[in-house]
């Protein structure tokens, strides 16, 4: 267990733990493998304790004055600390933004259709951009894709727009939210 000194990156984070003989400060607040605080000791101190533990010494707190170590098996340690970081990797809930394109002079039934598909994404819990491309002359009736937009925005009860319609070169868009549940 004691020997070698590596250097291993925790994964997510690009600082690196400090064990062993690679710890350069002269003093340490350190922990023992108990968890018991044994207060502020010489790196010697320290370092002796992990070896009559059989277990690494670990700077776990580098930016502490004075840095705090821990006696630890490292190994179980780095173990740990990767299973904690794929449960809450697995917890997350990746939202997805999806786009529906509209045209200006969109007719009824291609604009309940585009809304249906809508609203099936926001159910799903997606955010939505709805976005109008200018094409030639339609440039100078922004303020009617504007308008589609809007009561694109408003057909749909389940979503809330954060922002007004914003023009971008030549395409005009929302990003429709879904609204939280009340249960």
């Amino acid at each position: 267990m004691f020997g070698g000194a590596f250097i291993i990156a925790t994964a997510g984070k690009s600082k690196e733990l400090e064990i062993n003989g690679q710890i350069r400060d002269r003093e340490v607040r350190l922990i023992g493998a108990d968890g018991e605080q044994k207060g502020v000791v010489s790196i010697q101190v320290a370092m002796r304790a992990a070896e009559d533990a059989g277990l690494d010494l670990v700077k776990i707190a580098p930016q502490a004055v004075p840095p705090v170590c821990k006696v630890l098996d490292y190994g179980k340690y780095r173990f740990e600390q990767q299973k904690k970081e794929k449960e809450a990797k697995k917890n997350q809930k990746v939202v997805e933004v999806k786009e529906t394109r509209l045209s200006l002079n969109i007719d009824t039934n291609d604009f309940n259709t585009k809304l249906n598909q809508t609203a099936k994404f926001l159910a799903a819990g997606h955010k939505v951009k709805a976005s109008i491309r200018f094409r030639g002359r339609e440039m100078a009736h922004s303020a009617l894709g504007a308008d589609v937009l809007k009561r694109f925005a408003e057909a749909l009860p389940q979503a809330s727009m954060d922002k007004p319609p914003v023009l971008e070169g030549r395409t005009m868009s929302i990003l429709l939210i879904p609204k939280p549940n009340k249960d």
